[in-house]
């Protein structure tokens, strides 16, 4: 099986299947994808969207982005659901090169994962509710599906190093994340020299963050989002095979 999948517009659109838990079973293939946005699809790319049977869409994205860079297009037995996680807007184009540039982010994973606990939460059961195929994004699909990502990866038990791995696979659109960004902003310049980055410190900066915080991930989503043993149960169920 094939973990990217190749869109024209799209840059960061992938599977989630084939990753190892530590009980032994898999991440089914073609049932779980995480995505930059997906307000591009248009002609061959949204053709080749509907062929991946996708019923659901979780947008991470702040209301004011998706009126102002629209979301996905509609169609009959697609469900759209805006699930706005981040509570705390910031320009990535206008961090201090001078800070620390992973530790920075971790700490805004760190917001966003305290701010938005009800909508991740309310992702979370969405993901665990339906046996169809179901796709996440945000923006460029690094930081919001990225955490998200991160989240249910670990709950299900894949181990920490697959979750780092998987999250710096972003690194291979940087340049067109960059790209784009160019594109839509001629007037500016781009001051963050790690814009459009992901590199594995981030993610395992993160899941140590909530580790030390709330003594795992496991009980991050219980004692914080509210997400009891049987949505956790449901979430492997779906997911595992």
């Amino acid at each position: 099986m094939k973990r990217h999948v190749e869109f024209e517009r799209l840059h960061n659109f992938r599977d989630l299947g084939g990753y190892r838990s530590q009980d032994g079973r898999t991440v089914r293939w073609g049932r779980l994808y995480r995505s930059d946005s997906l307000s591009t699809l248009q002609g061959a790319d949204w053709d080749l969207f509907l062929s991946l049977g996708v019923r659901t869409v979780i947008d991470l994205r702040y209301p004011w982005e998706i009126e102002a860079k629209g979301r996905a297009p509609g169609a009959e037995g697609l469900a759209y659901i805006n699930l706005s996680v981040e509570h705390r807007p910031y320009d990535q184009a206008e961090i201090d090169p001078a800070l620390d540039p992973w530790r920075y982010l971790a700490d805004r994973y760190a917001e966003v994962a305290h701010d938005g606990a009800e909508e991740l939460r309310q992702a979370l059961e969405v993901i665990a509710s339906e046996s169809t195929p179901q796709v996440f994004h945000c923006a460029s699909g690094k930081d919001r599906t990225g955490l998200l990502a991160g989240l249910v990866l670990s709950l299900i038990g894949v181990d920490e190093d697959t979750i780092a791995a998987d999250f710096a696979l972003t690194e291979l659109a940087t340049e067109r994340l960059i790209a784009d960004w160019k594109a839509a902003h001629p007037d500016r310049a781009l001051k963050w020299p790690g814009y459009g980055r992901a590199p594995e410190a981030v993610m395992r900066l993160f899941l140590a963050d909530l580790t030390a915080a709330h003594g795992s991930v496991h009980d991050y989503a219980v004692k914080h989002l509210g997400a009891d043993e049987s949505l956790i149960s449901r979430l492997r169920t779906r997911l595992l095979v």
